[in-house]
């Protein structure tokens, strides 16, 4: 790791840690002063009450600013956490159903499907098909019929993202949210 890396995580360098011969300096106003000695910068800084902050070490001569550092971290550090306040993540919430459900009770689970996709989870929709000797032999067709009755109630709340593979054990579908 060089010098380089290990600034960076350090943030830009302020004031008398700029050690390049001439910069290019940008006033507080947001002016392209032009290229000048940092010594020179460093006094219209101190004169304005203010630091100097480089900006773009590239180049020849740095890009350096005049400004309020404690006020430069604060608005950078508020607008992190306005970023990630309003980072949605989604999980993937869990619904089991059985292969043979009376109506009402799935009615039941698909409230809570679409309280899930309401608040923008994604839903995987499973079904138990262990230990349940019924689903052997005739049980087989019901499950992608249940998957599409299923698929019909949701309508257009949400669109379906994939299905489990027929050799799978546990038979699945997951659905996510419609786009709005």
């Amino acid at each position: 790791m060089n010098n380089r890396d290990n600034r960076r995580d350090m943030g830009p360098r302020i004031n008398n840690r700029i050690f390049a011969k001439s910069v290019q300096v940008i006033n507080a106003d947001g002016q392209n002063m032009g290229v000048m000695p940092t010594t020179a910068a460093l006094e219209m800084a101190a004169n304005a009450g203010l630091d100097l902050v480089e900006i773009n070490s590239n180049g020849d001569a740095p890009i350096v600013k005049i400004m309020d550092y404690g006020k430069y971290k604060y608005d950078q550090k508020k607008r992190a956490a306005e970023a990630r306040k309003n980072q949605k993540t989604t999980s993937l919430r869990d619904v089991w159903v059985k292969p043979f459900i009376e109506e009402n009770d799935l009615q039941i689970k698909m409230k809570k499907v679409f309280e899930f996709l309401g608040d923008g989870d994604k839903v995987k929709i499973s079904v138990m098909t262990k230990g349940n000797k019924r689903v052997l032999g005739q049980g087989r067709d019901a499950i992608p019929e249940l998957f599409a009755h299923i698929m019909e109630i949701i309508g257009d709340k949400g669109t379906l993202e994939s299905k489990s593979k027929p050799d799978e054990r546990t038979k699945s579908i997951i659905v996510a949210p419609a786009k709005k």
